[in-house]
């Protein structure tokens, strides 16, 4: 891909914005060497205004999502987008979250723009695990850890029950607890169905992969190890 058009792409401006900006001598190689239209450098070897570019096309995004953010522009509160450098709006094809998190929930959320990586992730054929961690309103009863691995268990308004989950107890009210599908409010539901109710809910991992020390508000670009962990 031509150097103009893998910029625009990458939403840094239009393309005559970055004819312009490669003129300037504002793209440069990591030696500080100003590059030309026809330039063949990799995007990890080129540097915009001096700071290396933004991940190329095909990354994976790793997030912290802290409370009050949301996925979907339909829900009041602070888009997960918004926590991202502006630019990254105009990129093109769209970087995507991969699956959701509500506006009540924190912890691990990825995105990328590479299609078939999101497909295999939430395809309900990988069963990809999610580790949630669970804080409810009153004490459990003892009896949820059965009912949620039995694979009976049938949501409000649903006609398939929920495939099997782990629940590990950590204490009288709170739990971990593995999900291997994602339905609409899935752990919330869950507990609902119990007649408890969730507290707070914090995801910390997506199949291998954890937030490690990832302050909340903070991402990542996955290296190619960290993107094999969450299939």
């Amino acid at each position: 891909m031509r150097l103009v058009k893998m910029l625009a792409n990458m939403g840094y401006g239009s393309r005559k914005e970055m004819q312009q900006a490669i003129r300037n001598g504002w793209v440069t190689d990591r030696s500080g060497t100003p590059l030309a239209m026809d330039s063949k450098v990799s995007a990890e070897d080129i540097l915009f205004d001096d700071e290396p570019l933004d991940p190329p096309q095909g990354s994976v995004l790793m997030l912290h999502k802290p409370l009050g953010t949301t996925c979907s522009k339909r829900d009041p509160g602070k888009l997960v987008y918004d926590l991202f450098p502006d630019r990254f709006k105009r990129r093109k094809p769209p970087i995507s979250s991969i699956g959701r998190l509500d506006k009540d929930t924190s912890g691990l959320l990825l995105f990328t723009d590479d299609g078939q990586f999101l497909h295999k992730v939430i395809s309900p054929k990988t069963e990809t695990p999610k580790v949630y961690q669970v804080t409810l309103e009153r004490p459990l009863s003892g009896s949820e850890a059965d009912l949620f691995a039995s694979g009976t268990l049938m949501l409000e308004g649903e006609d398939k029950p929920l495939k099997p989950a782990e629940l590990t107890v950590c204490g009288p009210a709170s739990a971990t607890l593995v999900l291997h599908e994602g339905r609409y409010h899935q752990v919330r539901r869950m507990f609902a169905a119990t007649g408890n109710h969730v507290v707070t809910l914090h995801r910390s991992q997506i199949g291998g992969l954890t937030l490690g020390d990832l302050a909340a508000g903070q991402w990542k670009v996955l290296s190619a190890d960290e993107r094999a962990k969450v299939l």
